[in-house]
């Protein structure tokens, strides 16, 4: 078996790329597409970290415009993340991995409470870990929350998984047929140009800590595993560019 790069990843599960082409919120065929390539990463010894956005449920800044006290409507969107939390947990165990939901918010009914040295000590387990809640506070976005994770977990690189897009594009793809894919491009640069692919905040965090990003497909067939081995997949972002 070819070995692994990294020891430590963190991937970051946006509530879009669960929702999928299905005409539900969640679409079990991603579920159960993310659970086969996160039982690859196990086998291969990679100790895996997953939070989970909840856009496909509720966006706090979307409830914000329709009049609603910005602080309630991100702790709405924090339950929707556990929401999803939980559906990938289910189907994760299917698998026959052992996983742990571990929420910021406190919802010690269906999950553990975040704290550090505990879902250290379950990554180095063989544990899988999914993260929720965000940062348990409002006007944070999931993505930070990601990037916080990362450091905190000491993970090597941040595997952003999306829907549809297979990296990162001057223009949206979607729309614009001539849109241009970046191959790797550095925090600055996608800073510069205000490039969607995740707030400032987490940019600037990455940044600091030198946490490299892969934003790929995540339907795209064994990408996971493609990046834990080497490949070159989607659009790197990191500190060198």
């Amino acid at each position: 078996m070819a070995m692994a790069k990294y020891k430590r990843i963190l991937l970051k599960l946006s509530g879009e790329s669960l929702k999928g082409n299905g005409p539900g919120v969640i679409d079990p065929s991603i579920l159960s597409a993310i659970a086969q390539q996160t039982k690859q990463l196990v086998a291969y010894g990679v100790e895996t970290g997953i939070v989970t956005g909840g856009g496909n449920f509720w966006r706090g800044c979307d409830a914000e415009t329709m009049g609603m006290d910005r602080v309630t409507a991100d702790h709405a969107g924090m339950l929707a993340t556990i929401i999803n939390a939980l559906a990938l947990q289910g189907v994760l165990e299917e698998q026959g991995l052992v996983a742990r939901t571990l929420s910021a918010l406190d919802v010690h009914t269906v999950a553990e409470p975040y704290i550090r040295r505990r879902a250290i000590r379950h990554l180095e387990k063989g544990r899988v870990i999914i993260m929720a809640g965000g940062t348990g506070n409002p006007y944070m976005t999931t993505d930070t929350a990601a990037a916080l994770r990362a450091i905190e977990l000491g993970a090597e690189i941040i595997l952003m998984a999306k829907h549809n897009v297979d990296g990162v594009y001057n223009d949206d793809p979607l729309k614009n047929p001539q849109a241009k894919k970046f191959d790797s491009l550095s925090y600055r640069k996608a800073m510069e140009l205000h490039l969607k692919v995740m707030d400032m905040s987490a940019f600037s965090l990455c940044d600091e800590h030198n946490i490299p990003i892969v934003v790929f497909d995540i339907q795209s067939p064994e990408s996971i595993k493609k990046i834990i081995l080497g490949e070159s997949i989607g659009t790197l972002i990191s500190r060198e560019g």
